[in-house]
C-alpha cells in the first residue's frame, strides 16, 4: 500500500467486507472509477496480491479512483467461498457503493487471474441493465477454468507467455471467436514476477492511446 491507499468496510450479501481505497495520485481529481477483482481465495488470493496492486497503482496513475475488496472468507471478509456467484454479487454491491459516493464518473472493471471471471460476469451484469462498463482490463484470464463470459472488443487482455496454470492456448481459443487481441508478455508466469512494470506500462499506453483517438478522431 502507499500513503493514498485507505482502508475501508461495506456491507456485501454474506456480511462485512473489508475493502481498499487508492486516490489519484498526488490529489488529482479523479476522472473514473476502477473496482479491481483478486484471484483465487482457496489459492491465497487477496486484495493484496501484486498483480492487484499494480492494476490498483496503474489506474490510480490514470487519475481513477480505485476500489478493491477481499472476496468472502478473506481477511476480515465475512462469509464463504461461493464458486464466483456470491462474489459476483458483491463486486456489483461494490460498482454500487463507489458509483454512490463518486456519481457521474464511468466505471473501469479490472481483474486477474479467478478475478477476471468475476469481472466478465459483472460487465455482462452491467450492459444488460444498460449502464457498461467503461473499459475492462483482465490479466490472467481464467479461460478455461471458468465460464467467462463474453467481452466488450476493446478490453485490454494480458497474459505471460509461460503461464503454466492458464495456458496460453486457451486464452488465445477463447479470444479469438470475439476477435479480441492477447498482448503476451514474453517470459512472463502466471504471478508475473520479475514483469509487472509491464503490465502497468501497458495498460497505460494503450488507455492514454484510446483517449487520444476519442479526443482527436482525425487521428485515429
Amino acid at each position: 500500500m502507499n500513503k493514498n491507499t485507505k482502508h475501508f468496510t461495506m456491507q456485501g450479501k454474506a456480511g462485512l467486507m473489508e475493502g481498499l481505497l487508492d486516490m489519484p495520485l498526488d490529489g488529482r481529481k479523479p476522472r473514473g472509477i476502477a473496482l479491481v477483482a483478486h484471484p483465487h481465495p482457496l489459492y491465497g488470493g487477496t486484495m493484496e496480491n501484486k498483480v492487484a496492486q499494480t492494476l490498483a497503482r496503474t489506474f490510480a496513475a490514470l487519475d481513477y479512483v480505485v476500489a478493491r475488496i477481499n472476496f468472502r472468507g478473506v481477511g476480515q471478509s465475512e462469509g464463504v467461498h461461493d464458486r464466483g456467484i456470491g462474489e459476483t454479487d458483491d463486486m456489483e454491491l461494490l460498482y454500487r457503493h463507489m458509483t454512490e459516493q463518486f456519481p457521474g464518473l464511468p466505471v473501469a472493471l479490472s481483474g486477474f487471474s479467478f478475478g477476471t471471471y468475476v469481472q466478465s460476469q459483472l460487465a455482462q451484469r452491467l450492459a444488460a441493465a444498460g449502464t457498461p462498463a467503461e473499459r475492462l482490463v483482465l490479466v490472467g484470464s481464467a479461460a478455461g477454468k471458468w465460464q467467462m463470459a463474453d467481452i466488450p472488443a476493446d478490453t485490454i487482455l494480458i497474459h505471460g507467455e509461460n503461464d503454466d496454470t492458464i495456458p496460453l492456448q486457451a486464452v488465445f481459443d477463447w479470444a479469438r471467436p470475439q476477435d479480441v487481441p492477447v498482448l503476451v508478455i514474453p517470459g512472463a508466469d502466471h504471478f508475473f514476477h520479475r514483469k509487472l512494470g509491464h503490465i502497468k506500462s501497458w495498460v497505460i499506453a494503450l488507455w492514454l492511446g484510446r483517449q487520444q483517438q476519442k479526443d482527436d478522431p482525425e487521428e485515429a
